[in-house]
């Protein structure tokens, strides 16, 4: 007896295109946080600089936040390039792409004029030249939705996570990926 429940099943290309996707989604976040990190871990006074025009936090913490800002990028785009902790690394990228768009938002909102010092620099701005924080918000929200595709899905290619055994195992292509069980066989002529 057959079920009259259409079988759904995930397209072959879909699944095996998956791996690919996470794994650029993790360079491309590498490369970003490491591009940020390199470009302010020289100039570290500028790094405390940059974090404390935007008024959130007390001098103190603002000071080690600053410090330790470019050194938590690069150790992060490190893990992601290699693929190791591969969901560590996604969250913490993505809680700071979340924390960065929280932060821009609220100096955009309160009128306040700085470089967001993303990529080194940072502080007030000169006379005459305006802030892009539209653009900086909208780049830090695609940075964070590839945070949460590192995070959910199986770190991709090339990642040590998986030589180690560290990542959940994921189904191949010719696993069975029926919705309505894995007891159906729909390939299979039933004798009446």
């Amino acid at each position: 007896m057959t079920s009259d429940k259409p079988v759904l099943r995930r397209s072959r290309s879909a699944s095996s295109a998956l791996p690919w996707v996470t794994t650029v989604s993790r360079l491309v976040l590498a490369g970003v946080l490491i591009f940020a990190g390199w470009g302010k871990i020289g100039t570290p006074v500028l790094s405390v600089q940059s974090v404390k025009a935007y008024e959130l936090l007390p001098d103190s913490l603002a000071t080690v936040v600053g410090y330790g800002l470019p050194i938590l990028e690069i150790v992060i785009g490190v893990l992601l390039v290699v693929g190791l902790l591969s969901r560590v690394a996604g969250i913490v990228s993505a809680l700071l792409m979340l924390a960065f768009v929280i932060g821009i938002a609220s100096v955009w909102a309160r009128g306040l004029r700085i470089d967001c010092g993303c990529f080194g620099g940072g502080g007030q701005l000169k006379a005459g030249v305006e802030p892009d924080y539209l653009i900086d918000i909208l780049r830090d929200s695609g940075l964070f939705v590839l945070g949460v595709v590192v995070a959910w899905l199986p770190p991709g290619r090339f990642a040590l996570d998986s030589a180690l055994g560290l990542a959940p195992e994921q189904r191949s292509h010719d696993d069975d990926d029926d919705i309505e069980g894995d007891d159906e066989k729909p390939y299979e002529k039933e004798n009446h």
